[in-house]
């Protein structure tokens, strides 16, 4: 989708343009242009209980509703676009018209001309869709990923030699690998503004966390060190080079550090003020660690309604909202004091997992999606409006 162009005119692109195993120079992204957004603040600790569920089988507070955007293997609404199977790892990111861009990953795999990669979905400032297209194709198992500041979407493989390739929401400038990145069972990354680090999580039982220091300025990633956290009794990281970052030798880059902490099954990540947050579904806990004093704790340590937690994003305000991998099928919010509030269930789809939440700029709009929600676990992907937050 051209940025400089009327969201209208925008049209999918040629897929086999777009493979990334094409020969191409990896290149830093032009930034885009994205407006500063609203102030809000977060209305999600007055959160009512759910209620029963409505047309689209969500149960949902009092003061909110759903409506379904797209469904797997059919075309988004007023465009052309197939809507990808398995839509996992998303965000929004505002547009220069009042508007926004919702990114969506999928978890498939390879096989011939079909691939994961990310489909995106333009809205206007009224939330109506105006354009749809793919942003990234010829990937594999695209699971999370995360946003940068400069306005592209970091699309996450995972398999054990997965990459990680820098899109454009927009559509105009060509995906790029990120091999400096590391090559691993990639599961999401964040990005830390303030200090220029890349955090990166693994979907392993023994996964690690990582961080990556780019070796010029943001938002040039071609080039940079990886680095491992090992984790003290007190919460204290110290952070350690990963030697091999490709995995070019016989050892996965989550075993070339004999000190390296393992976390048990590493989710969705999110940067927010100066605190990363990260689940670790195989304990079922949310960490925060605080860049600033390279400390970890548990947020939440499992031992509530909270289960399978997966992928995540964060309000204006600091609340945590954690979208559930089964368990109950619910996306829940834990507060900055550590209780949890139940924002959204979904009923009757058991054998799915809610992916890919993320608010609109007003924080109004809440997209998610269902991965194998549908009777021939196609995947349904939604927003939810209601008073999230509201206008300072």
């Amino acid at each position: 989708m051209d940025a400089a162009a009327d969201a209208t005119d925008a049209q999918p692109r040629d897929s086999a343009s777009m493979m990334p195993d094409a020969a191409m120079a990896e290149t830093p992204f032009t930034p885009n242009e994205m407006p500063a957004g609203p102030m809000l603040r977060s209305r999600i600790a007055e959160i009512g209980p759910l209620g029963e569920p409505d047309s689209n089988g969500v149960r949902l507070p009092a003061g909110f509703r759903s409506s379904v955007v797209a469904r797997s293997g059919e075309p988004v609404p007023g465009t052309d676009l197939v809507w990808h199977v398995a839509p996992d790892g998303g965000a929004c990111f505002p547009t220069m018209d009042g508007g926004w861009i919702y990114v969506s990953n999928s978890e498939i795999p390879r096989i011939g001309r079909i691939s994961g990669g990310v489909g995106a979905i333009r809205f206007d400032a009224s939330g109506r869709i105006v354009s749809a297209a793919r942003i990234l194709d010829g990937t594999s198992f695209n699971c999370a990923g995360g946003m940068t500041p400069w306005g592209s979407w970091l699309s996450c493989e995972e398999f054990e030699r997965g990459r990680v390739f820098e899109c454009d929401p927009w559509g105009v400038q060509r995906p790029q690998v990120r091999a400096a990145l590391g090559v691993f069972q990639h599961e999401a990354v964040a990005v830390d503004p303030m200090r220029g680090h890349l955090y990166m999580t693994e979907d392993e039982s023994d996964g690690c966390f990582y961080r990556f220091t780019p070796s010029r300025a943001l938002p040039d990633l071609r080039e940079g060190t990886l680095e491992v956290a090992s984790v003290a009794d007190d919460g204290s990281v110290r952070w350690h080079r990963i030697a091999d970052p490709g995995f070019t030798g016989s050892t996965p880059v989550r075993w070339q550090v004999e000190e390296a902490t393992a976390f048990d099954g590493g989710e969705g990540i999110w940067w927010h003020d100066d605190v990363v947050y990260f689940t670790t579904k195989g304990d079922h806990r949310v960490w925060a660690y605080d860049c600033a004093s390279q400390r970890i704790r548990v947020l939440y340590d499992g031992r509530g309604e909270l289960r399978g937690v997966d992928n995540v994003t964060v309000s204006c305000c600091g609340d945590v909202l954690v979208a559930e991998d089964g368990g109950d099928m619910q996306i829940v919010a834990v507060l900055p004091d550590g209780s949890l509030r139940v924002l959204l269930q979904i009923v009757g789809q058991d054998r799915s997992e809610i992916t890919g939440p993320a608010f609109d700029p007003s924080g109004t709009r809440l997209y998610f999606s269902s991965q194998r929600g549908g009777p021939r676990n196609e995947g349904i992907t939604y927003v939810v409006e209601g008073p999230f937050h509201e206008r300072v």
